[in-house]
């Protein structure tokens, strides 16, 4: 735990840092072409049994999902070791396909591997003996533990350089709260998105939920809603008791995550609603202090865009009861293709016991910047900008932890908004009211 005197010095120096970087004038730079075009030449240069599009996400507990792609049918194996060329454990998975309209996806490997030791590298081969070496290491068990938070994806320059500075920032989970690659319905630029990102996501654990872009649902033509989602993003929703790979959790080094999904049923009469009461009664927090929720949709937002959608107010009345009793220390959202930062907010007011509300979906996507925000802003918005970035929560111990939003147009890295959060469980009057 700070002292108090060092907790002091951390929030004048991220006050002044932030007013510094508040005072520079910056100049947006204008729009990047997309990716999808080259990197689909890139993937027709891969051998047909050679895993493409590698990511691995959590799976339980010391547990780790290896998925990967190959062109024709390869076992689904995935053999590792803690040294390069290791091949001391083996562990065996699953293989499906999917058929959207007139595209066939590839053979869509995903093997669970563990017990894995924590904080620690690992080298692993997928499917045949001959395929490339990659390597992953586990998150910590114990604080600190650095998240890497970025929405709204696509594939894009924008992206590009937004993975770059991820790629430099030591983290040790990611955080996508919706829309992966924008696809749009042409299948194609799902392996183009999973070709951009496999240097980071075999890397580290990508946890990820659903966003608007992700349904491509045809009525009459294909009426299944996140066919391609759920069948190459499996996330551990079975292990924790949810009937829905939309929605699910995973804990980490002391901190719980609540995955939600703005695009299912979210009513208080749905299995969703259901399973998030259900979850919450779970959580103990002396063994996770910390608890974030990820939702796609915003529901706090004073940007002009996505205004009064009912993923954002309906799921906002439905469901903000529930995490402002379970004292939800932050909630993550992506949607609105800019930044904001609430302060500590509840029913529309400022409230110490209240998430702090973060929108971060300017990863990079092809559509742009939401560059309108309301005027004059709202008391309980802290900080807003319209630049492409991702974000950096660094959890320091069960009290503390630090966010920082990272301005990525600049093609440097620049920290443009710093918070000091101190846990809702380790504040007294907030802790007081939990169940």
């Amino acid at each position: 735990m700070f002292s108090a005197m060092a907790t002091k010095y951390i929030v004048l120096v991220l006050a002044f840092a932030v007013a510094i970087v508040s005072a520079t004038e910056y100049r947006r730079p204008p729009p990047r072409r997309s990716l999808s075009r080259s990197l689909l030449k890139d993937l027709h240069d891969i051998d047909s049994t050679s895993p493409q599009q590698v990511h691995v996400s959590l799976s339980g507990e010391n547990h780790m999902r290896i998925s990967w792609i190959t062109k024709d049918p390869t076992p689904a194996v995935v053999c590792y070791g803690t040294y390069p060329g290791s091949n001391g454990y083996s562990a065996n998975g699953s293989t499906n396909t999917y058929n959207y309209v007139t595209y066939q996806s590839g053979e869509i490997h995903d093997v669970v591997i563990g017990p894995l030791n924590p904080n620690t590298l690992y080298y692993y081969r997928c499917g045949v003996t001959s395929s490339p070496q990659f390597t992953f290491k586990t998150p910590p068990s114990l604080f600190p533990i650095k998240f890497s938070v970025a929405g709204d994806l696509g594939q894009t320059e924008w992206t590009r350089s937004t993975l770059e500075h991820i790629a430099k920032s030591n983290y040790d989970v990611f955080l996508l709260p919706g829309d992966l690659s924008y696809a749009d319905l042409y299948q194609p630029r799902w392996d183009t998105f999973g070709h951009l990102i496999q240097s980071l996501a075999s890397a580290r654990p990508w946890m990820v939920t659903q966003g608007n872009h992700e349904i491509e649902k045809i009525p009459a033509v294909h009426p299944e809603s996140f066919t391609s989602y759920n069948a190459r993003w499996v996330m551990p929703y079975e292990e924790s008791a949810s009937p829905s790979n939309l929605y699910y959790s995973f804990q980490v080094a002391g901190v719980h995550v609540i995955m939600l999904g703005s695009y299912t049923e979210f009513g208080s009469d749905s299995t969703q609603y259901r399973w998030l009461v259900d979850d919450l009664k779970k959580v103990d927090r002396t063994k996770t202090p910390w608890l974030v929720a990820v939702v796609h949709a915003p529901w706090y937002n004073t940007n002009e865009a996505h205004q009064g959608e009912k993923e954002s107010v309906e799921m906002k009345n439905v469901m903000e009861d529930l995490l402002y009793a379970a004292r939800v220390d932050i909630v993550f959202a992506g949607h609105v293709h800019a930044y904001e930062r609430f302060v500590r907010v509840y029913k529309d007011q400022a409230d110490e016991c209240g998430p702090t509300y973060i929108t971060i979906g300017d990863g990079g996507n092809r559509e742009g910047l939401a560059k309108r925000f309301k005027d004059p802003q709202p008391k309980i918005s802290a900080f807003r900008e319209p630049s492409f970035g991702h974000g950096q929560l660094f959890v320091v111990n069960a009290t503390h932890a630090v966010w920082t939003w990272h301005r990525n147009d600049d093609d440097i890295d620049v920290a443009s908004d710093k918070i000091l959060l101190r846990s809702l469980v380790s504040t007294s009057t907030c802790s007081l009211n939990l169940n």
